[in-house]
Order: structure tokens, then C-alpha cells, then sequence
């Protein structure tokens, strides 16, 4: 399992080399992540109900609509399921845009991700008014994803095992590793960009990962653009 065992820092000029591939004492462990969905008591018909259940709903209700909505909509134009549904279902662009802005990769906290969603809807609903009482399309039921994850026979100790590896993960993993990690770790990383600089030092490399544009792109697209900067540094 990943500790917290620095290695020594890579020199700049020491990247590219013949040197035999540096191994980590304490291996990468993958896992297998899926997730059920559970529906909640709690429905929206309109945006003064959408603000008031923000934030009285569940941790795992956010997590639910707008990090694990990522792995369905994050190639869209709005990521997060309370963004797509006041674009669909409330038609209210502006406040759509503002909510699917909020970058993912910016909280590490489901606290101050309600508080933005909120804020963002308590906002527009001051400057329009008779928008809170509009009646939606369709209602917003609040959802849960219940996280099943546990570890696999495979790690990794090498770049090149670290490779291997993720080629063989379903999307769901991929996510878990990549996206959901960001709130289990408590940091503005993923797990293995965490890995790669702690226990392989190579921060440069994890960096680079972790630019890696999630919303943009397909979960395969993102999958090969990982692999890639892998294999590019100095893989065997």
C-alpha cells in the first residue's frame, strides 16, 4: 500500500537515462470500484427547492451529482447533474454555466463544494427573483452512489507495472483512481500522481499527470493521455 516514505527528489538532467528503472518499496495497489445507485426522499421541482435540498442533502448526494456525474457527462458542456438539470429542465443558461464552472479539480472538500453550489444558486435566484417558483420540466431527484471498492491481486512497482496496470482497469476504476480520488486523499491530486512523487519521486512526471484535462475528454481518451506521459518518460 502507498506511505508516506519520500524518495530522494530526481535530478532534472536525470531523466532520461539507461539506468535500470527505479522500483518503489512500497507498490501501487489497484483496486475494482463500482458503485450502486440509491434514490434519495429528496426532489426539486424548482430552484428555490434545488437551493434549500443543497444544502440539507447528504455528503454523498453532492459527491453523487457532480464528481461521480463526471464519469457520465464529462465530455459535455455541463458536467455535474444539477448543471445539466437547470439547463434541461429549469432553462436558466447563465445559472447552468456558473454551476458546471465549478471546477472539480479545485475542491477537496464536499463542504465547500456546497457551499458554491448554493451560493451559485442563491445568486441568480436574488438577481431573478421570479425564478425560484418557476416550475421545472421535470423534477430533480436526489441520488447516492454507494461506493464498492476493494483491493485486486495487481500492483505495481515500476512505471512500466504502473502502465500495464491501468490498461487493464474498467472505467469505473480508472475513475475511482483518477477523480474520486482527489476527496479521499484530501489533496489536489489523483492516486497515481500521489504515487508516481512519493514513492517513485518523480514529481515532475506526477504533475504532468495530474494536468490531465478529465472534462474535455472521453474516460478512454484520458486513459491514453495518462499512458502516454508514462511511456514517454523512460519506460524499458
Amino acid at each position: 500500500m502507498v506511505r508516506l516514505h519520500l524518495a530522494a527528489p530526481m535530478k532534472a538532467n536525470a531523466k532520461k537515462t539507461n539506468a535500470k528503472p527505479k522500483r518503489a518499496a512500497d507498490p501501487f495497489q489497484f483496486v475494482a470500484a463500482s458503485y450502486l445507485i440509491r434514490i434519495g426522499q429528496q426532489r426539486a421541482t424548482n430552484l428555490g427547492e434545488l437551493g434549500h435540498h443543497l444544502r440539507t442533502c447528504s455528503d454523498a448526494s453532492i459527491f453523487y451529482h457532480t464528481f461521480q456525474s463526471l464519469e457520465s457527462h464529462h465530455y459535455t458542456t455541463f458536467s455535474s447533474d444539477f448543471a445539466q438539470w437547470v439547463m434541461a429542465a429549469c432553462n436558466e443558461p447563465a445559472l447552468a454555466e456558473r454551476m458546471a464552472a465549478l471546477d472539480l479539480r479545485d475542491f477537496i472538500s464536499i463542504a465547500d463544494l456546497r457551499e458554491a453550489l448554493v451560493c451559485a444558486v442563491e445568486d441568480h435566484i436574488r438577481s431573478f427573483p421570479p425564478a425560484a417558483a418557476r416550475p421545472a420540466f421535470e423534477p430533480f431527484h436526489f441520488c447516492e452512489g454507494v461506493e464498492v471498492a476493494f483491493p485486486v491481486d495487481m500492483r505495481a512497482h515500476t512505471l512500466a507495472e504502473l502502465a500495464a496496470g491501468i490498461r487493464r482497469l474498467s472505467l469505473h476504476t480508472l475513475h475511482y483512481h483518477l477523480i474520486n480520488s482527489r476527496l479521499r486523499l484530501q489533496l489536489k491530486t489523483n492516486d497515481f500522481s500521489f504515487w508516481i512523487e512519493h514513492s517513485l519521486g518523480l514529481p515532475e512526471l506526477a504533475e504532468k499527470i495530474n494536468r490531465v484535462d478529465f472534462y474535455t475528454n472521453t474516460l478512454e481518451g484520458v486513459r491514453e493521455e495518462v499512458l502516454r506521459l508514462i511511456e514517454s518518460w523512460d519506460l524499458p
